[in-house]
């Protein structure tokens, strides 16, 4: 079977890459933006980094802001409206994953209008055409949602996330400008950050990981592993770095799949609103030790990329190596140690039956169960 790998039409990368946005709007002789961000952006001015480069250039756009972290249904049917409204024939996103999966379901649905209904798009959703054309500028160094083929819907009335995987959502072109994540807190910058590691490591070990995407996420591991703690601490070095290794670790996993610290991580941002890259970081050790017996020699290239000197280390002593590495640096940015503020245990079914059912959870490298993910879900309470 042949093996497919989809990535960005063009992208920019390093400080000033916001700059091309003009350059590719005229090029591609695009009339009218719809610019998603959401109200925090707007706010402090982040957003005004990318829209006086259009006004300077005499470029039209109207801005939408009806978006939330975790975006739902109802997001994205405004945004349908919104595009309509404003004849608008591209989209630019700035943000995190909320304003570039909403900006994804938007422009799919804009091109595809018989998945109006947007539950229709979750799981492979059978599109036949390109979303409308969008630009991505990501404001986080996490998600990757420029590079991926992935976005995440919230179903509010089920209290589930809908993830949908399509290659006609894919941004034509993403700019990685480390200036435009210069004002994330140092939470946010954590949890993205181990979003990020998540990603790399998930999409190292699953099922349908192969050489190509292998090289991506191992060298993802290698400059996340080597620029978080300087990132999270304002370091412009650390901030650089993070954003290419968010991006590398996106071309990797788009294409190969994740796999249950994302299946487990969905149902508590559905239910709770809890940070995703923050559910991600607090489930990935404890997931790794779950998986370990079933990823060969990996576990020595994920410690080996953490800094960990694995000479003279047997199975056992470098699987542990790169777990421990993994929790010391999740420790090291502040992340909770386990779930006992987030999760009820009440809910524990739920969430288990959710994380089961979720799209990531066949990639897992290690076939699971309700009962056992049930149990991984304890173990951390």
């Amino acid at each position: 079977m042949a093996n497919r790998f989809v990535l960005n039409e063009t992208s920019y990368h390093g400080k000033g890459a916001i700059q091309a946005i003009v350059t590719e709007a005229k090029a591609r002789g695009f009339k009218k933006a719809l610019v998603c961000s959401d109200p925090d952006l707007v706010k402090f001015n982040v957003t005004q980094k990318v829209t006086s480069l259009l006004d300077e250039a005499g470029l039209a756009y109207e801005l939408f802001t009806e978006i939330k972290p975790n975006p739902t249904i109802e997001n994205v049917q405004a945004g349908v409206k919104a595009l309509k409204a404003a004849e608008a024939d591209y989209i630019i996103a700035i943000g995190g994953g909320s304003s570039m999966d909403t900006a994804k379901a938007v422009g799919i649905i804009d091109r595809n209008p018989e998945f109006a209904d947007v539950r229709s798009l979750e799981g492979v959703a059978p599109t036949k055409n390109p979303c409308t054309p969008i630009f991505a500028v990501p404001t986080t160094s996490g998600t990757a949602a420029e590079v991926t083929i992935n976005y995440v819907i919230t179903d509010v009335e089920k209290d589930r996330k809908m993830v949908c995987v399509d290659v006609h959502d894919i941004p034509q072109v993403a700019f990685v400008d480390p200036d435009m994540m210069s004002t994330m807190p140092k939470s946010l910058a954590a949890a993205t950050g181990m979003d990020a590691l998540t990603h790399a490591i998930e999409g190292y070990i699953t099922g349908g990981a192969w050489e190509l995407s292998d090289m991506f996420h191992i060298k993802a591991i290698e400059i996340i592993g080597r620029s978080l703690r300087g990132a999270v601490n304002g370091d412009p070095e650390g901030m650089e770095g993070m954003a290419l290794g968010q991006y590398v670790a996106g071309m990797g996993f788009s294409n190969v799949g994740l796999g249950i610290v994302h299946s487990m991580a969905h149902p508590l941002g559905a239910l709770y609103d809890t940070p995703h890259g923050v559910a991600n970081a607090i489930i990935l050790p404890t997931v790794m030790e779950y998986n370990a017996p079933y990823t060969g020699e990996k576990y020595k290239h994920i410690a080996e990329a953490m800094g960990v000197d694995t000479t003279g280390m047997d199975q056992e002593a470098y699987r542990k190596a790169a777990i421990d590495a993994v929790k010391q640096l999740s420790t090291d940015v502040g992340i909770p140690a386990n779930l006992k503020e987030i999760v009820k245990e009440e809910d524990l079914d739920f969430l288990s039956e959710s994380a089961f059912a979720d799209a990531c959870r066949p990639g897992n490298p290690r076939p699971t169960s309700v009962e056992e993910i049930k149990e991984l879900y304890k173990s951390l309470l």
